[in-house]
């Protein structure tokens, strides 16, 4: 059975930095790409970040270049994203989700996803 588990998420004040984590199993994780998505109150499901089964590439959505760095470590089949900076605006439901292909930024393109962790940024 696959799983997907993300963690780390919370409050914190803009300008501040949070760490999730996205921890896989029952899926050979070296050969999956793995995306970051977020949705907020109201909104459709967005892309966020996303990384190659090697993390030798990596794809980010324009509003958190510079801010957010997505990595992983396929020996302990974690994937990572590190949130800099953060903004009211980046208040969401994280989800991690991963494909067995090259990473992509579309959402409809992932098979396996997790349950999402919550992330808010006070103003």
């Amino acid at each position: 059975q696959v799983q997907l588990v993300e963690s780390g998420g919370g409050l914190v004040q803009a300008g501040g930095s949070l760490r999730l984590s996205c921890a896989a199993s029952g899926l050979p994780f070296s050969s999956y790409a793995v995306g970051w998505f977020r949705q907020g109150p109201g909104k459709e499901r967005e892309s966020v970040a996303a990384i190659s089964w090697s993390g030798g590439d990596t794809s980010y959505t324009d509003s958190v270049l510079g801010r957010f760095t997505i990595s992983r470590d396929n020996a302990k089949n974690t994937v990572f994203l590190q949130m800099d900076s953060l903004k009211p605006e980046d208040t969401a439901v994280y989800y991690c989700a991963a494909r067995w292909a090259a990473q992509t930024m579309n959402v409809y393109d992932y098979d396996y996803w997790g349950q999402g962790t919550q992330v808010t940024v006070s103003s």
